[in-house]
């Protein structure tokens, strides 16, 4: 398989890739840093790199934009974070970034970015240090690096009156957010019979993170036990 390279500064976030990863048959080397990073590209010539935007000592964009003006952007970059915004994926991809995942990351948008990394290095798709975003399907979009690659199916402006109230397409994003969140969770809930277990499974989400998410959106945790009852 693929010799990976993962650089966070979470020690969790680099054991849970890392056993995903291995998992599926791939060689993973760990940094936690910009600087084990450098060694680590220079020592493993890795397939693909797993790359954390906020680190202490040099953020993953900075360290991105390096690799591209020595010419060391070899290999398909995933960026990863958690607080990024529409202008960081903007210039990650600019730059030469594959694609652009959103902490906490789900275990199907994960494998599926690391399968269209590898198939765009396999191709010689990969972006040339400092040239235009590229893959084996034409440019890359933001769309498509935020997530994971798969393009957004419709656009906003193309939906009806119903559906773009269906969706709370007028409302503040946050409250448009939280109301589609909460339908989606009660949803596998109910779907699941209350087991907060399988839909974890089923969410891609940790059983602590799920836990805090419901309560936060204020979501009846019962809902799912009784609709099974």
């Amino acid at each position: 398989m693929a010799n990976i390279l993962v650089v966070d500064d979470e020690l969790g976030i680099r054991d849970l890739l890392s056993e995903i990863l291995n998992d599926e048959g791939h060689s993973v080397e760990l940094a936690e840093n910009a600087a084990q990073a450098r060694a680590a590209r220079l020592r493993a010539r890795p397939d693909l790199v797993l790359l954390d935007i906020w680190m202490p000592d040099t953020d993953g964009v900075t360290l991105l934009k390096e690799w591209s003006s020595t010419g060391q952007l070899t290999m398909p970059v995933i960026m990863m974070s958690g607080h990024a915004t529409i202008d960081t994926a903007v210039e990650a991809t600019r730059i030469g970034a594959n694609a652009f995942l959103e902490k906490p990351i789900t275990l199907q948008k994960l494998l599926k970015a690391v399968e269209q990394g590898l198939s765009s290095k396999a191709s010689g798709g990969r972006k040339a240090a400092g040239g235009a975003p590229a893959t084996g399907h034409g440019d890359l979009t933001v769309e498509a690096a935020m997530t994971g690659g798969q393009s957004l199916p419709v656009a906003a402006a193309d939906m009806g009156p119903q559906a773009q109230q269906l969706f709370g397409l007028d409302k503040p994003l946050r409250d448009a957010r939280d109301e589609f969140e909460k339908s989606y969770f009660e949803f596998h809930l109910a779907k699941e019979g209350g087991s907060m277990t399988r839909v974890a499974e089923k969410t891609g989400l940790e059983r602590t993170h799920l836990y805090r998410k419901l309560k936060q959106l204020g979501v009846d945790l019962s809902r799912g036990k009784r609709g099974a009852a």
